[in-house]
């Protein structure tokens, strides 16, 4: 994994660039889609390393409105969670700037 730091500042931003599935942190970020469905892209591949335990459970939270998340059990995958936060509302569209903001704000 590709780590890098910046600090800006009293921040500071810490990017690792590789497959998130195989981190050990509290917690990932899948950049989902309303319904939840986890096809293709990040999701794809959080299921494909964590396992169906994660669809099933992200499943009966759906649907989950851009701006809004909710959390899950991260199944085989070394975090402990998975934080499912949309950035578009069905799956494999588009996501545009004003959505990811909204998926991403504090």
């Amino acid at each position: 994994m590709n780590i890098t730091e910046r600090k800006h500042l009293d921040t500071t931003i810490i990017v690792i660039a590789g497959d998130i599935t195989k981190l050990e942190a509290d917690a990932i970020v899948n950049p989902a889609n309303s319904q939840l469905i986890m096809g293709g892209g990040v999701a794809g591949a959080i299921l494909r390393a964590g396992g169906n335990r994660i669809q099933e459970e992200a499943l009966r939270k759906a649907p989950v409105q851009i701006g809004h998340a909710i959390a899950t059990t991260a199944g085989k995958l070394k975090a402990k969670y998975i934080i499912h936060a949309p950035t578009m509302t069905r799956p494999a569209m588009a996501a545009n700037l004003e959505d990811v903001r909204a998926a991403t704000k504090g």
